[in-house]
């Protein structure tokens, strides 16, 4: 595998990249192959510039790994990059880390993604189960009047009131706290939650319980909010091993778990939560501890009626019944080459 960098400025690349990083000034007639991969410098470009260079980037070179460098951050959401057919991102914090990417970084970034020149034949091992159409049943729950929820800052202790609930963790093949060490593991599980504080931010997701081993979220009762936090879930699993290496700083494999549910909470601040009594909370823990799966995102079948929009309905198959509750998890994907 080779590492092209198109860039105008050499020298500050030079401090993270491979010694065998090969630099180019355009790429007009550069080919690379199917198994290089290839990174773009924005630095320098206005809004304008990035749009048309992102525009060419993904015609003309569909079908190979590229990456994206943006060492001032000029992307506002690095995430619509992938949705463009990008396979890495290289942001700020790259830069100021002033340390050498580990090769192991680029090799992932050009395997995570399977080319749509492969999708369908027998080379890929992408395991879509797209002969397993689902349609959610519907619950008959219906969503409250938009009114009801007045906005967390003015949601008064003692209320009690339906919430959606997410319950996030963050797993290993072997105990993280094990193989990390105390304190580190303690600093990755901060730039967990930090992760998905931002991920649900447009959610209007509060983050309730910290436990010590996972997180609860909590989110208005809106079917926006749940077509957002849905949404976030499933991009942060398509883009675990690149965000594990990118935000959560390590190498090892590492999978997410996600559960959805929703139900009825006597609200309490964050951090007094510990009188708190709850068919929903307690279902929500079990759900997500016991039954929810690494890599996928859960949902129970007590959610108001079109919380899955119909175009995301395909992501999910039936798993069956836990604690008399019928539950789906999203299909899982596996991008690594047979």
């Amino acid at each position: 595998m080779s590492i092209f960098i198109c860039t105008k400025k050499e020298a500050p690349l030079k401090a993270v990249f491979p010694k065998n990083a090969l630099f180019l000034t355009e790429v007009s007639k550069h080919k690379p192959g199917s198994e290089d991969i290839i990174y773009f410098d924005l630095y320098g470009l206005n809004a304008a510039d990035i749009r048309k260079t992102i525009s060419h980037i993904k015609n003309r070179f569909k079908y190979v790994p590229w990456g994206i460098i943006d060492p001032k951050g000029s992307i506002k959401d690095p995430v619509e990059l992938f949705f463009e057919g990008a396979w890495d991102y290289l942001g700020p914090l790259v830069f100021k880390s002033k340390k050498k990417i580990d090769v192991k970084r680029f090799k992932i970034a050009a395997q995570w993604r399977i080319p749509f020149s492969e999708i369908g034949t027998e080379k890929t091992n992408l395991q879509t189960y797209s002969d397993q159409k689902v349609i959610l049943p519907r619950s008959g729950i219906k969503f409250p009047d938009a009114g009801l929820f007045p906005g967390w800052k003015t949601l008064q202790p003692g209320t009690t009131m339906p919430f959606f609930l997410i319950y996030c963790s963050l797993q290993g093949k072997t105990a993280l706290n094990t193989r990390l060490g105390e304190k580190a593991h303690a600093l990755v599980r901060q730039r967990f939650m930090m992760y998905l504080f931002q991920n649900f931010k447009e959610a209007d997701g509060l983050l309730w319980m910290d436990t010590g081993k996972d997180f609860l979220f909590l989110l208005p009762p809106k079917a926006k909010c749940a077509e957002a936090a849905v949404r976030a879930c499933l991009r942060m699993l398509v883009f675990t091993p690149l965000s594990a290496i990118e935000v959560m700083d390590i190498t090892i494999p590492v999978n997410y778990v996600f559960a959805l549910h929703y139900g009825s909470v006597n609200f309490q601040p964050p951090g007094v939560t510990g009188t708190v009594v709850s068919d929903a909370v307690n279902f929500i823990f079990h759900l997500g501890s016991k039954k929810a799966e690494q890599g996928r995102l859960t949902i129970s079948g007590e959610i108001p009626d079109n919380t899955i929009q119909r175009q995301l309905e395909d992501y999910f198959v039936s798993a069956g019944e836990f604690e008399g509750r019928k539950i789906w998890h999203t299909k899982k994907f596996s991008y690594s080459k047979p």
